[in-house]
């Protein structure tokens, strides 16, 4: 069976994290999200967690290519070998090159990009009702806005790079939770992508 090489991208309050553990389970492939990779590396103590951890320690955003620097370092892993659903990388279109480049080396490339598709207004209803739900006060709309907007400016533009390759499947991000899974799981199987055996 060959590998399945996928990414998923959504502004904040879409959903992408719980769909990307659904879809990566459903094809047999590692999740990699990149904050629990930056986690693992800083919890291991490797030289590139070191990094890490005294760039987030000082309040400062790890470069893009410290970043891709980590997740090259946790796709050349074992577990990685079967295919892969990225949650968070590429965030913009340098990150994008630097993965090209990774997996050219390795005669690889991403087969299915994964947009999911939600209004702002519902993102930011998404958010708020989550920061209510968890107690986080640093969630106010306006930093919420702030974050869309990131989202908007630097990491909305890979979709056109990779719509140009035609690998992207716009999904609609609004309905339930198994709804959403389907939609995606349609669209990627329409791709000949193929579900893992149930085990």
């Amino acid at each position: 069976m060959t590998a399945t090489r996928l990414l998923i991208v959504g502004p904040q309050g879409s959903g992408k994290g719980t769909q990307g553990v659904r879809i990566a389970a459903t094809f047999g492939v590692l999740a990699v999200s990149t904050g629990d990779v930056f986690r693992a590396a800083v919890a291991a103590g490797t030289p590139l967690g070191e990094q890490v951890k005294a760039i987030i320690e000082a309040g400062d955003l790890v470069s893009d290519e410290l970043t891709s620097a980590v997740v090259r370092d946790r796709l050349s892993q074992p577990d990685a070998a079967e295919g892969f659903l990225l949650d968070g990388y590429p965030r913009n279109v340098a990150q994008v090159m630097h993965l090209d480049e990774f997996l050219d080396g390795r005669d690889e490339s991403i087969d299915a990009v994964i947009e999911l598709d939600v209004p702002r207004d519902e993102s930011i209803s998404r958010l708020s009702l989550r920061a209510a739900e968890q107690g986080r006060t640093d969630d106010t709309e306006e930093v919420i806005a702030n974050r869309l907007a990131i989202y908007e400016r630097e990491t909305a533009p890979i979709l056109d790079v990779y719509r140009t390759r035609g690998v992207v499947d716009r999904i609609d991000g609004i309905g339930t939770l198994d709804e959403i899974t389907d939609r995606i799981i349609a669209a990627l199987e329409a791709r000949g992508l193929v579900r893992a055996a149930a085990v």
